[in-house]
């Protein structure tokens, strides 16, 4: 096999970057994916004749290798409504922030929300100035709620702003989500760039967002993407790897990039002696729910901005799908971490989604339907300390890909497109491949 073929298992967001970096230095790649559908965690599903997101993602200006991948696949800009860092609670806070170079955007934001008072924001220049002393490397790992302890944030700033913003990055509550991997995330958004704040929310469907145009970019350069095509366990053979489920039979690859998520990685490792340690630290990675529950109302009704904190409820976020994808009067609310989630079912939590709507338009009559979409394992717990694997793994060519794996950045799509572009890049040095120009 002198000339590379590389297997990637998954199709998601990991394993397309992957597969997208791999084609441009000209190697053979094939990609398999378990689903009808590509995207993976971040991808749209069909319930009962809807075609929706199985969650409500969001990027940020900061997300620098998503943002070079999408244009590298010439995907229009107008596909992500482009934001300011806006938070809104109706009634309680409207901070944005302003159209001035970092860190101007913050200060004039802080200086101009009416619902602040000067403790409140000389207390986030304090968290703020506290993390650029230490260059945002704090000496040790501990809770955010320590850290914002520590920097004496007042009541109405954990509660409408640094909780929140906690639990959207790393889905994890404050007091047990890592601060140094909030740090980072502070770091690459507010502490950096204007632009790196801004909220870039999908106007199309996540499957429609990358993973279509990344599946048409490799089909025109002769990879092929098996969907519907689960894969059973990954072989070791001499010279190379075989696939349990690849329909091209005994089919040799000199090289595997897992690009699945971390639940499925042990059984498809389970051949391998030397991977048990790898294996029982994946399966001990604790992991967080998210629910997002559809609510379809009048197309009258229609949120003050594409994105809000309802305030005082369990639901974390409300989204405006008519002022994103245009879906009048449709609402999604998004319920993370297993802290909210405790004992709820479907219908529960759809009703706490239209009490949180209720704050905003008292009385409202109930939603015409509602559907809710869990997935019960959404990302890892983003806890101080958490051990998580590196790309290469003790098999030789055998490399993994996913936001789980070992970076600065919690769950994210960034963090699962890096993880892919890694896992691509390893590969080819491996195999005296020379890397491509970057995206």
């Amino acid at each position: 096999m002198d000339k590379p073929t590389v297997a990637v298992i998954g199709a998601g967001y990991a394993g397309l970057a992957a597969a997208v970096e791999l084609v441009r230095a000209d190697v053979d790649v094939t990609v398999f994916e378990s689903s009808r559908v590509m995207g993976g965690r971040a991808r749209v599903v069909e319930k009962d004749g809807l075609r929706l997101d199985n969650g409500q993602h969001i990027l940020l200006g900061a997300y620098t290798e998503t943002l070079k991948l999408l244009r590298f696949l010439k995907v229009p800009p107008k596909r992500l409504l482009s934001l300011p860092l806006t938070l809104h609670v109706p009634g309680r806070l409207n901070l944005r922030a302003a159209a001035l170079p970092a860190p101007f955007h913050l200060a004039a934001g802080l200086l101009t929300c009416r619902e602040l008072s000067w403790a409140d924001r000389l207390a986030a220049i304090r968290l703020i100035n506290y993390l650029k002393r230490c260059n945002y490397a704090l000496r040790e790992d501990f809770p955010v709620s320590i850290l914002l302890d520590r920097t004496r944030q007042t009541p109405l700033l954990r509660e409408l702003v640094w909780d929140p913003l906690c639990v959207a990055a790393l889905n994890t509550p404050a007091q047990e989500a890592s601060a140094q991997v909030f740090a980072t995330v502070l770091r690459d958004s507010v502490g950096a760039s204007a632009s790196a704040s801004e909220m870039l929310i999908p106007r199309v469907d996540l499957t429609e967002l990358l993973p279509v145009p990344a599946g048409v970019y490799l089909g025109m350069h002769g990879c092929s993407i098996l969907t519907a095509n689960p894969i059973k366990r990954v072989v070791r053979m001499e010279d190379g790897f075989h696939l349990e489920g690849d329909p091209n039979g005994l089919a040799r690859f000199s090289h595997v990039v897992l690009a699945v998520a971390p639940y499925h990685v042990s059984g498809l490792l389970e051949g391998f002696d030397e991977l048990k340690q790898l294996r029982r630290q994946i399966d001990n990675l604790p992991h967080e729910p998210i629910s997002t529950v559809y609510l379809a109302y009048d197309k009258s009704i229609r949120l003050p901005e594409a994105m809000i904190q309802p305030g005082g409820s369990m639901v974390q976020w409300l989204f405006d799908r008519g002022q994103t994808t245009g879906d009048d009067g449709l609402l999604a609310g998004v319920i993370s971490s297993a802290e909210a989630h405790q004992g709820l079912g479907r219908d529960e939590l759809a009703l706490q989604a239209h009490l949180a709507v209720e704050r905003v338009f008292p009385r409202l009559r109930p939603p015409q339907w509602t559907q809710v979409i869990t997935e019960k394992r959404a990302t890892f717990a983003c806890r101080p300390g958490l051990s998580r694997p590196l790309t290469i793994t003790p098999v030789k060519n055998l490399f993994l890909a996913g936001d789980y794996v070992d970076s600065p950045y919690p769950a994210t799509i960034e963090a699962a497109v890096r993880s892919g572009l890694s896992a691509a890049r390893q590969m080819m040095r491996t195999a005296g491949i020379s890397p491509q120009n970057p995206l």
